[in-house]
């Protein structure tokens, strides 16, 4: 099924010449079914290209996807256009009495201060509390991953020593998981981060379960069904190229392990984690449209964070 994006979005040229089917606006309204709606929180400085990298894994399930950009009320974005963020994003002020079937964070490269010091702490720390009675099932990413679980179950973050940066083997450490449906036993992951939630705080909380982990980055995906989200730490999301232009945005200071091949950074480096990405997209998506209610304003209050489907 298509997904519903902005008529004018670049991501929709993007994933059009991937052959990907992108619904207009105008068509989508004369189509006599609810379609999922999705919020997206970008935190990513180059909001454009995580536009299509999310959209383009939403709109390959089988379920019309309604797509809805989200962004911080008062951050002032610094590497995307205003005219962009103002056509096509709406603050989190204004749709914060809306309900969405899934909503996802992003992460946003301020690993290395504390998460009290980030400007927007306090918006977001609303917003996760928001997740509990206006979205069916919120998935963060990388750093919203590090700070739900902080806020949620006061897990601490470890600062690195030397950036976690390449593309890891994982562990498919709960194979029967609906959000690991037809994973392999292990598969690659991109990492990029400076900063990991603390392993044993993690293994300290009862209520979530650590579905996959890497021995060299530690846990990568977590399950919490108190509050009907998953945790990613890593970066399945990522196109191929987007691990080398973070290496030559750095000035080439750290190689990526396992990424170029022969480690060479002249090489062009190969997508091995793209079916993976797929699959965990389209089984969360699976999970909300198999308990969501169709009924949009019962979404939030007709399951109780403990509930399971």
């Amino acid at each position: 099924m298509p997904i519903t994006i902005p008529d004018d979005l670049p991501a929709r040229e993007i994933l059009e010449t991937e052959g990907l089917s992108v619904m207009r606006e105008t068509d989508a309204v004369r189509q006599d079914i609810r379609p999922l709606r999705i919020g997206l929180l970008n935190l990513m400085p180059d909001k454009i290209r995580t536009e299509a990298q999310i959209a383009r894994l939403l709109g390959a399930t089988p379920i019309q996807i309604e797509l809805t950009l989200v962004r911080i009320s008062d951050h002032v974005a610094r590497n995307t256009s205003s005219d962009h963020m103002e056509a096509f994003y709406r603050p989190w002020s204004d749709v914060r009495n809306e309900r969405f079937d899934g909503f996802i964070v992003t992460g946003a490269p301020v690993e290395r201060l504390p998460f009290e010091d980030v400007r927007y702490w306090d918006e977001l720390c609303s917003i996760l509390d928001w997740t509990q009675t206006h979205v069916h099932r919120t998935f963060t990413i990388c750093w919203a991953a590090q700070a739900a679980l902080q806020y949620f179950y006061d897990v601490p973050k470890l600062h690195l020593k030397e950036k976690a940066f390449g593309v890891f083997r994982h562990r498919n450490m709960e194979p029967y998981s609906p959000y690991l449906r037809g994973f392999s036993d292990s598969f690659s992951v991109p990492v990029s981060r400076w900063a990991q939630a603390c392993p044993d705080a993690l293994a300290a909380v009862d209520a979530i379960t650590v579905l996959a982990a890497c021995r060299e980055t530690g846990p990568c995906l977590v399950d919490d069904p108190e509050h009907r989200a998953l945790h990613m730490f890593n970066h399945l999301e990522y196109d191929a190229g987007t691990l080398a232009e973070e290496y030559r945005r750095d000035g080439g200071k750290q190689l990526p392990v396992d990424y170029f091949p022969g480690d060479d950074p002249a090489q062009e480096p190969e997508n091995r984690w793209r079916s993976h990405a797929h699959l965990l997209f389209g089984n969360w998506i699976n999970e909300i449209y198999q308990t969501t209610s169709f009924d949009v304003a019962e979404i939030g209050r007709s399951l109780a964070p403990t509930d399971r489907p």
